[in-house]
Parts: structure tokens; C-alpha cells; sequence
């Protein structure tokens, strides 16, 4: 009996595992031999192992290892999207990395132990596994953000994440500190039961702390001053990271911690949740219209997102089955169609940098109309326009919204949507525009295409319009996996 618990428990936490054994190999073979190849393939063998133990893991879930960690269907939901993404980022990062004049190796080896970083805030059932998970996380995308350390701009995009690294570490600490001086516990379990009789006067300042931290990470307005900044300096596969696998994991373990603390029936709880939504939705799309850089307008959009999936995180009150199902399934279309978004935007760097500028776009579609037709899709599934990914995701989001009645969220959400088609078609309107002319001879509308990029584009693609048109198998996918 022991040695099959002991079997069930190595199963369940292989993915995990898994990712983190990765990231030793690449570092030891990067000492033996530098190749950029070499490590790619390990990084990409471990990531693909580490999705496929997905399958083992869940038969067995859901298991907890000491107090630490819950691995529950939910968190292998969240595991898997954040491995998944980190492998197209990998993908993304092979030919970008050429154009760079950084040994491209010990990307790799950050990029694991960024995504494992995410993978233990997605099964973290206590606080310090939280904090933990959170600094592997933002430590190593520290060095992410600033890759091309002789370039300026990710040099800036490194220190401001620093610093808001550093920012939102110092509030999620001392709300810890102020919970565990109410209550005497740090797990999740245990505050769940402690709470309710803890003095006010230490858990209300705690919680706050412990929202304005994670609400850093996210980027939720007003805790979101740093993301254009961040995104327009940060490589772009770096950039695809942030916005996807690292929300990812954040919002897993707040998702956790919210349920498991009764948030969903507290009506101040919701009354917060229900203000950082608005204020997303609406300061993201806003500020986001009179956006030039492509990547900033990227940055802003993430800002929204955030807020409509605030939407469905707070409709738990009505049905928490419900609500996670729309927040794990809106994660899968908002991951696929970002990380298609910034891969358009990784394809077309050159050695003289990224196309930032809308007007870089332009006439995109008559030099490459492959690559138009897959940036146009991304668009239109960030904007929710139907037989896309983006488009499902926002109706469970309503749906949810509205078996919780709640109505001015899912006005709000409607009337921002609207907004945000404006500054998603004039990407659109720019990429069928005629080209300028005459061309360089080296530019983003004419160098080749990297045969890895086009595969991954081409794989978004049809992921992106599988879901948007037969989307069954991925909501019985994700109904089936629910946080335990």
C-alpha cells in the first residue's frame, strides 16, 4: 500500500518535476557544449513530456503534498496551458534569437524555470509555496526581459520589472505577515476555518495587501502603469510569456485562495473584484485607442482581458463549477490567440529590431498574406468576433456573468468590447493597406519566414478557429478538470 501511494504521489507531481529536471538538463549541457539547437531540443522534449504526464497525472488527482501544494484537475488545467505556451514561446524564441547577438543558450534554461515558477503558483495551496513559486517566477523574468542586455529598451523593460517585482513582493508580504499574525496559519485549508473569528482589523489590511500584490502581477488597473512600458521593451517571445503563461499561474493561485477563503460570499470580497473589473475593461480599452506601438496596443488589450475575466471569476457566486470552467476556458483562447499575436511580431523581427509601429504593418498582406490572414484572425479573436476562440470565451464569460446576475459587469464588459474593435481594426485596416513603397531590401515584409515560426502560427490558427467553431471538446476538457 505504501509503495503504491508513493507510486500515485511521484505520478501526480511528474509534470512538475518534470520541468524542473529539464532546466538542469539544459544548464549541464550548455557547461559540456554550447548549441542553440541542442538546448532548444531539450527544452522542447522536456516541456512535450511534461504536457503528456498531464494525461497519468489526472487519474490520480487530486493528491496534496504536505501543505504546500494541492494538485488538483485545476491546477494540471493551469499546468498544461502554461507548458504548452512556454513551448510555442520556445518555438518563437529560436528564430528571434538569431537575429541577436546574445549567446542564445541560457534563454532557455530561464525560460524553464520561469515556467516552473508558474506550475507551482497553479498547485500552490499555501502561502509560502505562493511566495515561493512567485519569485522563481518574476526572478527569472528579470533576465528574460532584459535577454538583449546591449539594446536599451529591454534594459529598461528588466529594471521596471524589478522594481515592480520587488513592489508587489513587499505588499504580498506583509499581507501574509498580517493574515498569519490574525489567524496563526498559512495554508490555504486551515485560513479557510481561521478567518472568520480573526480580528478584522488584521485580515481586512492583510487580504487588501495580498489583492494589491497579485493585482501587480496581472496588471489590473491601477496596479497596471508598468505593462506598456514592460511590453514595448521585453523581447517579444519574452513579451508572449508574460501575457500568457505567467497570468496564467497568478491567477490559478488567486482563483484557489479566493474560493477556498468563502470570497465569492463575502459582498465586500465581490464589491473589490467588481471595481477592479470596470476599472480594467474600461482604462484598458480607453487607453489603448490612441496607441501607435503595436505592442503597447497588445499591452493595454492584455489589461481588458484581465477584466472580463474578472467577470467569470466573480460569477462563483452563482455556480464556483461554472466559474472556473469560464475562467480555465477563456485562459485557453486568450493564450492562443496572444501568443499568435506576439508570434506574428517575433516572425517579422529583423537584426535591425522589432516592427513596433502600426505603420510597420502596413500592406503586410500583399508581401505576406499568409502571415496577415493568421494576424487578422489573432485580431478578431481578441476583439470576440464569432467562429473564433475569442469569441466562445466571452459568451461563457456572459453566460457565467449572467447566472450570477451580474448586470453592470456584463454591460460594461458588451460596451468596452465595442470599444476595444476600434484599435484591433486599425491593425486590420493597416495590414490590408497598400504597401509603401519603395521597399527595403531587408525588412519585415520581405526576409523569409523561420520554418518553426510558421509551424507554430499555423498550429495557433487552427487551434485558434477549432475552438471558435467545435468548441465541445475543449469546454468537456475543461468541466472535467475542476478545482478540488
Amino acid at each position: 500500500m505504501n509503495a503504491f501511494v508513493a507510486g500515485a504521489d511521484e505520478t501526480t507531481l511528474a509534470p512538475l518535476a518534470t520541468i524542473g529536471l529539464t532546466a538542469v538538463v539544459a544548464m549541464v549541457a550548455i557547461a559540456v557544449r554550447r548549441s542553440h539547437k541542442l538546448t532548444l531540443g531539450i527544452t522542447l522534449s522536456g516541456l512535450g513530456l511534461a504536457v503528456a504526464l498531464l494525461g497519468p497525472a489526472a487519474h490520480l488527482a487530486p493528491r496534496s503534498f504536505t501543505l504546500l501544494l494541492r494538485v488538483d484537475g485545476f491546477a494540471l488545467l493551469f499546468i498544461g496551458l502554461i507548458a504548452a505556451s512556454a513551448f510555442v514561446v520556445a518555438l518563437l524564441a529560436y528564430g528571434y534569437l538569431q537575429h541577436s547577438d546574445e549567446r542564445p543558450e541560457e534563454f532557455y534554461v530561464l525560460l524553464l524555470v520561469a515556467t516552473l515558477g508558474a506550475a507551482v503558483l497553479a498547485a500552490s495551496s499555501h502561502f509560502a509555496s505562493l511566495f515561493l513559486g512567485l519569485e522563481i517566477l518574476s526572478v527569472s523574468l528579470y533576465g528574460l526581459c532584459a535577454y538583449p542586455h546591449t539594446r536599451p529598451l529591454p534594459l529598461e523593460a528588466g529594471i521596471k520589472y524589478l522594481v515592480l517585482a520587488a513592489s508587489s513582493a513587499a505588499f504580498l508580504l506583509f499581507g501574509m505577515a498580517l493574515i498569519y499574525a490574525a489567524t496563526g496559519a498559512l495554508d490555504f485549508q486551515t485560513l479557510a476555518g481561521a478567518l472568520p473569528g480573526a480580528p478584522s482589523s488584521f485580515v481586512l489590511p492583510g487580504l487588501a495587501l495580498i489583492l494589491v500584490g497579485i493585482g501587480f502581477k496581472l496588471s489590473l488597473v491601477p496596479f497596471h502603469l508598468w505593462a506598456p512600458d514592460v511590453y514595448q521593451g521585453a523581447p517579444a517571445p519574452v513579451t508572449a510569456f508574460i501575457a500568457t503563461a505567467s497570468k496564467a499561474g497568478i491567477f490559478a493561485v488567486l482563483v484557489r485562495l479566493f474560493y477556498l477563503l468563502g470570497g465569492p460570499h463575502t459582498a465586500r470580497a465581490l464589491t473589490i473584484v467588481s471595481v477592479l473589473a470596470i476599472a480594467s475593461m474600461v482604462g484598458g480599452n480607453l487607453l489603448a485607442l490612441r496607441q501607435r506601438n503595436l505592442k503597447r496596443i497588445l499591452a493595454y488589450s492584455s489589461i481588458a482581458h484581465m477584466g472580463y475575466v474578472l467577470v467569470a471569476f466573480e460569477a462563483a457566486s452563482a455556480s464556483r463549477a461554472m466559474a472556473t470552467a469560464a475562467v480555465g476556458f477563456y485562459f485557453i483562447a486568450y493564450c492562443i490567440t496572444t501568443l499568435g499575436a506576439f508570434g506574428i511580431i517575433a516572425a517579422l523581427t529583423t537584426a535591425a529590431g522589432e516592427p513596433d509601429l502600426i505603420e510597420d504593418y502596413r500592406g503586410l498582406f500583399w508581401r505576406r498574406p499568409a502571415l496577415a490572414v493568421v494576424f487578422t484572425a489573432m485580431l478578431l479573436s481578441l476583439a470576440g468576433i464569432p467562429l473564433t476562440a475569442g469569441f466562445i470565451a466571452k459568451f461563457y464569460v456572459v453566460a457565467s456573468g449572467a447566472a450570477a446576475t451580474l448586470w453592470l459587469l456584463l454591460v460594461v464588459l458588451v460596451a468596452t468590447s465595442v470599444v476595444g474593435l476600434y484599435y484591433y481594426l486599425r491593425v486590420v485596416v493597416a495590414l490590408f493597406a497598400p504597401a509603401p513603397a519603395p521597399l527595403p531590401s531587408e525588412g519585415p515584409l520581405t526576409l523569409p519566414l523561420p520554418r518553426a515560426g510558421a509551424w507554430v502560427l499555423a498550429a495557433l490558427l487552427v487551434a485558434l478557429l477549432w475552438i471558435g467553431i467545435y468548441p465541445q471538446a475543449f469546454l468537456h476538457l475543461v468541466l472535467s478538470l475542476p478545482l478540488r
